[in-house]
């Protein structure tokens, strides 16, 4: 399948004890939730005990980066109030060009972030980790084909990426459990926290082979990838602006080969 591409904007910001505010609180872009971008000025406490499990979960998909990185990020995207983690998403609730699919994924590199659409509705989001400056993820039309529990990088044998759904078979790419440090830090493979992993994992649809297993008789979920990620920036989700706007998403027309 070959698909249109186009290109997108903006998501959402923070508060924490010990931190000192950078900029003023912004709307949401879903809803009326205020954020503000916090710098630590003292390390008081920790993440774990400021926070409970499920506030961290969110801080983990603000911030990207997992709760082992948390900590160590040099500002941190923290809401003022708590909700469902649709609530924050600054993907489209609605996609249309997705309506036609059970099953659809969008990557929005600039902004380092997955949307997980069930005909054309949101029903999850998430942080990423894409390709790193020297190995850069490239944007475009995919398909997931086929997955594994786990399995050892090709690169280093030692970094085994767990809940593995491959989505460019020539290349190697795949979405898999790994660290999220807060910026694209793969060799192109798009790395997403353990849960978000293990979900699509369940949640995608593989690609159907012939009986030879040559010939793919039937795609798996289709993966559209958009943008670029702008290494010489600041992270744009630090930013109240770029916090306060909805991504408006390019058009996903598709055709079969």
């Amino acid at each position: 399948m070959r698909w249109s591409l186009l290109r997108a904007i903006p998501l959402c910001c923070a508060v924490l004890v010990g931190f000192v505010t950078l900029q003023a609180a912004a709307v949401g872009a879903q809803g009326e939730t205020r954020y503000r971008i916090e710098t630590r000025t003292d390390r008081l406490a920790t993440v774990d005990e400021r926070f409970s499990d499920s506030q961290i979960a969110l801080l983990e998909k603000l911030n990207r980066a997992d709760v082992e990185h948390l900590g160590q990020l040099p500002a941190l995207v923290v809401p003022e109030s708590w909700n469902d983690e649709l609530w924050y998403s600054v993907l489209p609730l609605r996609y249309p060009s997705a309506e036609a699919w059970p099953t659809f994924l969008v990557v929005y590199l600039p902004g380092q972030l997955f949307g997980a659409y069930e005909f054309g509705k949101l029903v999850r989001w998430g942080p990423v980790s894409s390709g790193n400056r020297s190995n850069p993820t490239s944007d475009g039309t995919f398909a997931l084909n086929w997955r594994s529990t786990g399995r050892a990088s090709t690169v280093d044998p030692d970094w085994f990426m767990r809940w593995y759904f491959n989505f460019g078979n020539r290349e190697g790419l795949a979405f898999h459990a790994y660290s999220l440090p807060g910026y694209p830090a793969s060799h192109g493979c798009i790395r997403l926290l353990e849960r978000d992993a293990q979900w699509l994992f369940d949640w995608g649809q593989t690609w159907v082979l012939d009986s030879t297993a040559n010939r793919v008789l039937t795609t798996g979920t289709p993966v559209f990838i958009v943008g670029r990620y702008d290494f010489d920036a600041a992270p744009p989700w630090r930013s109240v602006s770029w916090l306060s706007t909805t991504v408006v998403l390019p058009s996903a027309s598709t055709t079969e080969h």
